[in-house]
């Protein structure tokens, strides 16, 4: 008889997993307390990417198969994103309010 284990994400039980601390960590590799931001960038897991989205680390999956999510990148088995590459992404693709439309 197998048992298996089944876990929650959410702030409560994950809390290195919030969207603000996602948002403001800052991009590159600290060497010796500087910071070369041009090196590197920082790669997200799909909680992360989930929680960024607020939605399912399933759904995040579902998206990239159907390639709808940019900054992919493929290590193994192992889904990560590019965290400036999906913010950047997000920026662009925000539809404005119809009370923005209006002005």
């Amino acid at each position: 008889m197998s048992t298996r284990k089944t876990f929650s994400v959410g702030p409560s039980e994950r809390p290195e997993l919030d969207q603000a601390r996602i948002l403001e960590q800052p991009v590159g590799l600290e060497v010796d307390g500087a910071t070369d931001r041009g090196s590197l960038h920082q790669l997200l897991i799909v909680e992360e990417v989930a929680v960024l989205l607020r939605t399912t680390p399933k759904a995040i999956y579902a998206m990239v198969e159907r390639r709808q999510l940019p900054g992919v990148r493929r290590i193994g088995r192992r889904v990560l994103f590019c965290r400036t590459t999906l913010l950047d992404w997000l920026d662009h693709t925000c539809a404005s309010s119809p009370e923005e439309s209006r002005r």
